[in-house]
């Protein structure tokens, strides 16, 4: 026999609730019609579905059975209404969110990972640029969220929140040069060997900017791209390196020390793009991501204290 799925839904209901009378009212029917309908139903199927008494209704061993396949019926029937659904939907536009440095190694992974696992139907846009160039990107309306460096971003005209630490730090092998200091001046880290970036990179290029005309010389034993390789060349002992703290994987075997330069305090903002109206909730959805991974990130030894970090050789982190 065909069974109608509006039935299906009213005799499951009856027998949820144990009454004709409510399992009515779940589908917007009518006493006498939700009548009707079961006993067109005990009709079809040939035996009695319902056990009817005083203080409502109970199912046969038959009704019992209908009762448990309407309900796999109905549940396959709704994930199959979705999954049709889902081809009329009109894919969501795509989130453009802009970062550089630090910011590309942990922070902004780990919130795609959870946003991206949470709201499967949006996707997201992620490309590099510099402070400057994310601003005026954000400006122009051209991204919807950005991560910057407040030193680069004062006065900028976009709205704009803290988003952790990011200060400079100073690393090198467990158990060697770094053992046991707390912190160093750009003047003592220049006494020894150094590994750093490229001399275009946007990180060197800041630093000198800082350190000015009367900066130390510095000797360094080789040069990278790439702040993973930098990390892992000071890892292995060929020189100390200076990298922003969110760089820098706690779980590996290094030692950390402050850098003690007012200019190596810097901490991440999170910037908004500007929009004709208000920011769409997937915005608003990525950017709470973008905060709790900034806040996890500072509960496992990201946060804004600098001290030594040596494992392996007897100190303790943060």
């Amino acid at each position: 026999m065909r069974y109608d799925l509006d039935d299906l839904r009213l005799f499951l209901g009856i027998v949820t609730e144990g009454s004709i009378t409510a399992g009515a009212r779940r589908v917007h029917l009518s006493l006498p019609s939700a009548s009707a309908r079961v006993r067109a139903l005990e009709h079809h199927a040939g035996v009695p579905l319902l056990i009817r008494g005083r203080r409502g209704v109970r199912p046969t061993p038959a009704g019992a059975t209908l009762a448990r396949h309407a309900r796999e019926v109905l549940v396959q029937t709704a994930r199959l209404d979705s999954a049709v659904a889902g081809y009329t939907r009109a894919p969501a536009a795509a989130l453009t969110l802009l970062c550089g440095g630090s910011a590309r190694y942990r922070l902004v992974p780990q919130a795609l990972v959870t946003f991206l696992g949470a709201h499967p139907d949006v996707d997201v846009t992620v490309s590099e640029h510099r402070t400057p160039q994310t601003l005026r990107r954000l400006a122009d309306g051209k991204a919807d969220l950005g991560v910057v460096v407040d030193d680069e971003a004062r006065d900028c005209g976009l709205v704009t929140e803290p988003l952790g630490d990011d200060s400079l730090v100073v690393i090198g092998q467990a158990g060697g040069v770094l053992a046991g200091r707390a912190g160093l001046t750009y003047g003592e880290v220049a006494e020894h060997p150094l590994v750093g970036l490229d001399a275009g990179s946007s990180l060197r290029r800041w630093i000198e900017s800082h350190l000015g005309p009367h900066a130390p010389v510095v000797r360094h034993r080789t040069t990278a791209s790439d702040l993973d390789v930098l990390v892992s060349l000071a890892a292995a002992g060929v020189g100390l390196a200076v990298v922003p703290r969110r760089a820098v994987d706690p779980r590996l075997p290094l030692a950390v020390s402050a850098l003690r330069e007012p200019w190596a305090r810097r901490h991440h903002l999170l910037a908004w793009g500007v929009t004709d109206g208000s920011a769409s909730t997937a915005t608003r959805a990525l950017a709470e991501h973008l905060r709790r991974a900034a806040l996890a990130e500072g509960a496992s030894g990201g946060g804004d204290a600098a001290v030594a970090v040596g494992r392996g050789d007897g100190e303790t982190g943060p």
